[in-house]
């Protein structure tokens, strides 16, 4: 085996010995769980190391040790209905605890969340029982997270993605559009745009829509000439275009992503409706989402990362070919991919219609879900769906924190004294606040490893702003919603940028170089989106 392989098969097999052969094109060889696990070093490994000890520092000093005005002098009459009754209830000593016990425990999950020093999921239970313990809130309101209807939606969701999964349909579609349309390197990149947006019309997990593509581009990125080893802008465009897409893909849908679905009931609730429409928000975002991503193919196919002549051309004779045998290994289509289809057809109809009928989007999933699981009409078992139970624990410790910052109404409290210090008064000009606002929530993605938590924190800000300026709560709230998915900059920003980046045809200078320029670009168009769209659509009255 040359020295170039063996370097390369290193990435994807480090068990491979010299009598073995590592074959470039084959799909299997780029399997989730083949990619190389990337160890920490330098930074990233300082902030595993310290993380866990920071956390436990902050919480005592803030629980045990801080003097914080402004929570030893709430004023009720910035609490939210349920928070002036808890102020009541509890008395005015105990409530400020229960204020200090709920700043304390959120800085020491986000430092936990963003050094990742303890697995994810076991922060959350950290999160839920500390504020069961602290009385922050009652075990029946923490536990009870784990059935909040986003959670359920995202259970349901994963039963229906599993279709696509068990029965290839997903991977049947992708490998067909790119052998049909991927004549070029072009056509190649706006074949995985089509791909991508699809997927997220019916796939809420962007992880998975990341595992299911990555063997497909990784074996075009081969073809193209990029290798690990010998990186190339084919390669680095490849990925980072994938990675873009599949967050703002997501984008255009609220079933795009659970961090989505969360924002949409949040903005309900302040609205007094049952739940977010379909159509309002595909309306708003779809638009936006489909010229985000044609910009990020600009951007990095022409400005960041231009391609030779040679590498907009297949680097291996025949590459095409193998992805074509890959595709008629699938055979032809059968029932359960038929079923499959139409069953999510259906569902994404009922979706698109939710106005008109009224029925949530949990329960048609749940319709939807149930459809599949049935015995020798369904497509799945439930054997055959993966479920990752370990996000679904990080969820309902975000969940929980979030039912606590509105047990607590820290955030409104937050606001005020903020506003307070910077002398922001109620004259404050709408733009103002709305740059303020949409700036912070879209580059607080670069610190944020959760797309829920930037949801959980940022949405009800938003709301508790409006309706302390007397604006409509969605000329703020719903700006900051359309900026959830912006989670692409640096590999610990989301699942899918921390599995892409296992692949080794970007370093992280160009992650950050790609990621930040989009993300600057992105702020000033969801200005522009402010003063235009929606405002056409009712929303704003126009930014400026």
């Amino acid at each position: 085996m040359s020295e170039s392989l063996k370097n390369y098969s290193a990435t994807v097999e480090p068990e491979l010995t010299e009598n073995d052969t590592f074959d470039i094109l084959d799909m299997n060889n780029y399997r989730v769980e083949k990619l190389r696990k990337n160890e920490k070093v330098g930074f990233e490994r300082w902030m595993e190391i310290l993380g866990g000890p920071l956390a436990i520092l902050a919480f005592i000093y803030i629980y045990y040790f801080s003097n914080i005005p402004f929570l030893n002098d709430i004023n009720p009459e910035i609490l939210k209905e349920d928070a002036v009754k808890r102020f009541k209830d509890l008395g005015t000593e105990s409530f400020t605890r229960a204020n200090y016990a709920m700043l304390a425990i959120f800085a020491a999950s986000i430092i936990l969340w963003i050094t990742e020093s303890i697995p994810n999921y076991l922060t959350s239970l950290f999160v839920i029982i500390a504020m069961v313990l602290t009385g922050v809130t009652t075990e029946k309101v923490a536990y009870a997270q784990l059935g909040h209807p986003v959670m359920w939606l995202n259970i349901l969701s994963f039963v229906l993605a599993s279709m696509l999964v068990k029965t290839k349909v997903a991977k049947r579609f992708a490998l067909w559009f790119v052998i049909r349309f991927g004549k070029n390197a072009t056509w190649i990149f706006f074949s995985f745009i089509v791909i991508n947006i699809v997927l997220s019309i019916f796939i809420s997990a962007t992880t998975a829509k990341a595992t299911i593509l990555l063997p497909i581009f990784m074996v075009i990125a081969a073809i193209y000439g990029a290798r690990p080893e010998n990186r190339n802008n084919f390669g680095r465009n490849i990925v980072l275009q994938n990675l873009f897409q599949i967050n703002i893909g997501a984008s255009g849908f609220i079933t795009g992503s659970g961090a989505n679905l969360l924002a949409g009931s949040l903005i309900a609730g302040s609205l007094g409706v049952s739940f977010f429409g379909f159509q309002d928000w595909f309306i708003a975002a779809f638009p936006l989402c489909m010229i985000l991503i044609l910009i990020g193919w600009f951007v990095g196919t022409k400005l960041i990362f231009p391609m030779k002549p040679e590498e907009r051309v297949p680097q291996i004779e025949g590459g095409m070919a193998r992805l074509k045998k890959e595709f008629d290994s699938l055979g032809t289509m059968t029932v359960d991919e038929y079923k499959s289809i139409a069953i999510f057809v259906i569902v994404l109809l009922l979706w698109a219609t939710d106005k008109q009928h009224g029925i949530s989007q949990t329960a048609v999933a749940f319709m939807g879900a149930v459809v599949a699981l049935l015995p020798r009409i369904g497509v799945v078992k439930w054997n055959d769906v993966d479920i990752p139970w370990h996000l679904m624990l990080f969820s309902a410790g975000a969940y929980t924190l979030g039912s606590g910052l509105e047990a607590t109404d820290l955030p409104a409290s937050l606001v005020e004294v903020t506003f307070n210090y910077f002398g922001i008064s109620a004259q404050t000009p709408f733009w103002v606040l709305y740059l303020g606002m949409t700036f912070v929530m879209i580059f607080s993605g670069i610190l944020f490893q959760s797309k829920t938590m930037r949801a959980l924190i940022f949405v009800p800000i938003a709301i508790g702003i409006a309706q302390k300026f007397n604006y409509p709560i969605m000329s703020l709230s719903f700006p900051v919603a359309l900026l959830i998915e912006h989670v692409y900059v640096l590999p610990f920003n989301s699942k899918p940028s921390a599995l892409l980046y296992t692949t080794n045809h970007y370093s992280m200078t160009d992650s950050f170089k790609y990621g930040f320029t989009m993300m600057v670009i992105s702020w000033l168009m969801i200005v522009v989106w402010g003063q235009t769209v929606l405002k056409w659509l009712g929303y704003t009255n126009g930014v400026f």
